[in-house]
């Protein structure tokens, strides 16, 4: 029964990717620790074990939920749709699986440590810093999580970086594009907070504007309103975009091209879009999210697409194309989905963080031979509704000659 539900709901999200198998894994396993020493806990000080095993059972059905609330792939087919308590709990959920987790790993191997090499003489003062300086560690995950949920997830930056591309033209030098990707509007960015990243985007005098997908993350959430919102943005050649894996989930493509293009935003599948800048031309191309099952036939057909002569941009919601997408003549790709993984840590100048298992492409600027690519951090989150070492951009993003 302790680990049962989680079993099950592993089951169907291991159907997913290797990230989402590894990180339920893990879960299930450490779930079932806390539910046994639960269990223990309530023998040893006497209470009823049909009670303690009854408030584990609502407590584990909860979870269950709230975990698969998390997951729109497989909330929306299970008619788990994106109202504020079921994102609530869902948000929940997903908070207490990486912190548990990360609190119970450290716990771990604090208790190993202990056991495994011999305690010095005993000293009480020595034993109290100890203590507190193990709890305070085992506490930590908790703080950063306060830390980037309350303060860094709403830590909007502007990100200005120049993309070299070589033999452009003279027209293009300097050309500003803005990138906004992964917006989420949800129970967990509100329209007000978008409100001040459309304002900053504006500031930044874009020429274009472009939009790489996930404006929302589930059925249910306000697209009417990230649409509105989009439809502020001022840009001299106007506002182009692709769909991401969210619209995909949430059903909410043809509904989102309809009344982009209604407002002027034009989002392209599999179409292009020629801006002439003097005498020289942007040729701007998107493709729907392409999911990483898919990679032997990234971008099939897309060179079509290429424009001879012109400067050649491919929008694409899923960063993992970069190489695809340069070996058939798009000088620039710029993706996002990634979130710059959301949660990193740098250690010995190495970033972790979940994106690194499904795609080497997690954020910045990427060269492919002659080509480039950039993925954005976006703006909003997925999952836990915290950003910690990845806080959120807007991208500016210049043209320059290689």
């Amino acid at each position: 029964m302790v680990g049962g539900i989680l079993l099950i709901q592993w089951g169907l999200l291991a159907l997913l990717n290797p990230l989402d198998s590894l990180s339920l894994a893990l879960t299930a396993v450490v779930q079932w620790r806390l539910g046994w020493s639960w269990l223990q806990y309530c023998a040893r000080s006497g209470r009823r074990a049909v009670t303690a095993r009854v408030l584990l059972a609502v407590y584990y059905a909860l979870f269950g939920l709230g975990i698969l609330a998390g997951f729109p792939q497989v909330a929306v087919p299970l008619g788990i749709k994106g109202r504020p308590a079921v994102a609530w709990l869902g948000a929940t959920a997903h908070l207490w699986m990486y912190t548990s987790a990360a609190a119970w790993l450290i716990y771990t191997v604090l208790a190993f440590g202990r056991a495994r090499f011999a305690p010095p003489p005993f000293n009480p003062v020595r034993r109290r810093v100890l203590n507190a300086a193990g709890g305070a560690l085992v506490a930590s995950p908790l703080l950063a999580v306060g830390y980037g949920a309350l303060i860094e997830r709403t830590s909007f930056r502007v990100r200005e970086v120049d993309l070299p591309v070589p033999h452009l033209p003279r027209d293009l030098e300097g050309l500003r594009l803005v990138q906004l990707s992964d917006i989420h509007l949800s129970a967990f960015l509100s329209e007000q907070e978008l409100a001040r990243v459309i304002d900053a985007a504006n500031q930044a005098r874009p020429h274009v504007v472009l939009v790489t997908g996930d404006m929302i993350s589930s059925q249910g959430d306000p697209l009417d309103a990230c649409l509105r919102q989009l439809a502020r943005l001022r840009a001299d050649a106007g506002v182009l975009g692709c769909m991401g894996n969210h619209e995909n989930y949430a059903r909410a493509k043809e509904y989102a091209a309809r009344e982009g293009a209604r407002l002027g935003i034009r989002f392209l599948r599999r179409q292009t879009q020629q801006l002439r800048f003097g005498s020289a031309t942007l040729n701007i191309a998107g493709v729907d999210y392409e999911p990483i099952s898919r990679q032997r036939t990234y971008l099939e057909g897309a060179e079509r697409m290429v424009a001879p002569g012109a400067v050649n941009v491919l929008l694409s919601h899923n960063p993992d194309v970069i190489p695809v997408a340069a070996a058939k003549g798009y000088d620039v790709t710029l993706s996002g989905h990634t979130h710059g993984g959301q949660v990193t840590v740098e250690i010995l100048d190495q970033s972790l963080n979940p994106a690194r298992f499904l795609t080497p492409f997690v954020y910045g600027l990427y060269r492919t031979g002659t080509r480039c690519a950039y993925v954005t951090r976006g703006i909003g989150t997925i999952g836990i509704p915290a950003r910690i070492g990845a806080p959120p951009e807007i991208a500016l993003l210049r043209l320059r000659r290689a």
